[in-house]
């Protein structure tokens, strides 16, 4: 029984009763695994474009009238960044010293190359009690690169790659960034202290959004009983729903066209025409792709009750080259009804990389309940490690999601989709933590480019690796793409 303190604090969150019970069913009952019909390849189920398709995506993109707004989450704080360090300073601490070879010794022996890094700093930490305090950052707000005149963050490199995809007939350039509520005023006086000089050199003007992922999305931890976890003063401990909880963030976006792009995936200045390229091109796809469904789902409108095995047959068609959507054998009618749901749904193109040992999640084929095939994200939680099917399916994957996502997000009659009405929500995920030392079991909304995404119509296109360049650790930023000079 949930005390009276316990009710108001799920109350406060902005949870519903209704809703916190399914968090607890689903700690019971777990989350099912999807039926994999095996990894999306080259073979089917990515497209890899050639030359002139490139080029033909690239201009569709450039002659583009609607608007564009970039989407990047950027809550997460870089302590895993600097985990290696963290571990060398406690063993320091502790008497030992920094072993050859360590994370911990090449930051050192580099530590000159780092974009953080100056002479006056070092002898401003050497002779007073203060320091940069990077390791409780979000990564967004720490510098990765080096230029002449000046460095960069994460944050900045993502306002300037905006520029060159997502600026408007009138130059400005939208984006909206997830920030957590603690360090949103560190972004907001980032912004101010640059936008003049970026604009002026752009010439732009930036249309800046900050949103936190809202509390109502937060989930209750359990113990491993499944009971709701407790805290010494009673409370219950809530934890955050994961990057699927910006659906939400999402969904209130008003624009034509989403680009979804994670804060440490940058490069230098001098770097950024191959990564532009292939934005425009994943754009182009995503706009060509749009106006098929548009014509097919207007034809059917046409149509009425009189629609022909013709037109049925292109729209099969068209789902199974663009999508990998297999529609079984139904009815006229049923057959009908399902293409048109089918259709009517969001688009998204995600660009899909070759899987050269970086983490990542994978694209797959998935055997839909209703009969039908679809492609999907799925992370290695997802996939039933005692299927052999499945796990034949992951060995035989070649590609990896980098998150390189644009969504088009408008129904053929000009309205916004309700985001919220298109995901899958038997896809979350429950793995075991600790708080203060005790076992409990976390719940984490479906991903957003995971289940959260699971009914749109998606595709899967091939992307060179050189527009992957993610930071995870501090070491990452002696990378070529991290240091080359401007």
């Amino acid at each position: 029984m949930l005390t009276q303190q316990q009710k108001q604090q799920i109350a406060e969150r902005g949870i519903q009763e209704e809703a916190f019970n399914q968090q607890l069913k689903n700690f019971e009952t777990g989350f099912p695994f999807l039926n994999i019909a095996g990894a999306a390849t080259p073979q089917r189920g990515i497209k890899v474009l050639d030359d002139a398709a490139q080029a033909k995506e690239e201009a569709v993109a450039e002659n583009y009238k609607g608007n564009i707004c970039k989407f990047v989450p950027a809550s997460g704080a870089a302590t895993r960044m600097f985990k290696d360090l963290f571990e060398a300073a406690d063993k320091l601490n502790s008497g030992e010293k920094i072993a050859e070879g360590s994370p911990a010794d090449k930051f050192v022996k580099n530590i000159s190359v780092f974009p953080f890094f100056d002479a006056k700093g070092i002898l401003n930490l050497t002779l007073y009690p203060k320091a940069l305090n990077y390791g409780s950052m979000p990564k967004g707000l720490i510098q990765f690169h080096k230029y002449e005149n000046e460095n960069r963050t994460p944050f900045e490199e993502h306002l300037l790659e905006g520029v060159k995809y997502a600026k408007d007939g009138n130059g400005n350039v939208k984006m909206v960034v997830t920030v957590s509520v603690e360090h949103q005023k560190g972004f907001e006086e980032l912004l101010e202290s640059v936008r003049a000089k970026y604009e002026e050199r752009y010439n732009c003007k930036f249309d800046i959004e900050f949103t936190n992922q809202m509390p109502s999305t937060d989930i209750v931890a359990v113990d491993m009983e499944n009971k709701p976890f407790e805290k010494e003063d009673s409370t219950l401990l809530f934890r955050p729903g994961g990057h699927g909880a910006l659906l939400q963030n999402l969904n209130n976006i008003n624009s034509d066209i989403l680009v979804i792009k994670n804060i440490d995936n940058v490069v230098k200045e001098s770097l950024l025409s191959e990564t532009v390229k292939w934005k425009k091109i994943l754009i182009g796809r995503a706009v060509e792709l749009q106006e098929q469904v548009y014509g097919y789902l207007n034809a059917l409108d046409k149509a009425g009750e009189e629609v022909s095995d013709e037109l049925i047959s292109q729209i099969k068609e068209f789902l199974s080259s663009e999508f990998c959507i297999d529609i079984p054998q139904l009815a006229k009618n049923e057959c009908v009804a399902l293409l048109r749901t089918k259709l009517d749904r969001p688009v998204r193109v995600c660009g899909m990389v070759k899987n050269e040992g970086e983490p990542g999640g994978g694209p797959y084929i998935i055997k839909e309940q209703d009969g039908t095939t679809s492609l999907q994200i799925l992370e290695a939680a997802q996939i039933d490690k005692n299927n052999a099917e499945a796990v034949a399916a992951m060995k035989g994957a070649t590609h990896f999601n980098p998150v390189d996502l644009v969504c088009a997000v408008k129904d053929y009659k000009g309205n916004k989709f309700d985001l919220s009405k298109y995901t899958d929500p038997s896809t979350g995920f429950i793995s075991e933590k600790s708080y203060q030392g005790k076992a409990l079991k976390a719940q984490e909304l479906p991903g957003l480019w995971n289940g959260a995404m699971s009914n749109w119509n998606t595709q899967f296109v091939e992307v060179p690796l050189v527009t992957f360049n993610p930071v995870k650790t501090v070491l990452d930023l002696l990378r070529p793409e991290h240091i080359e000079k401007a």
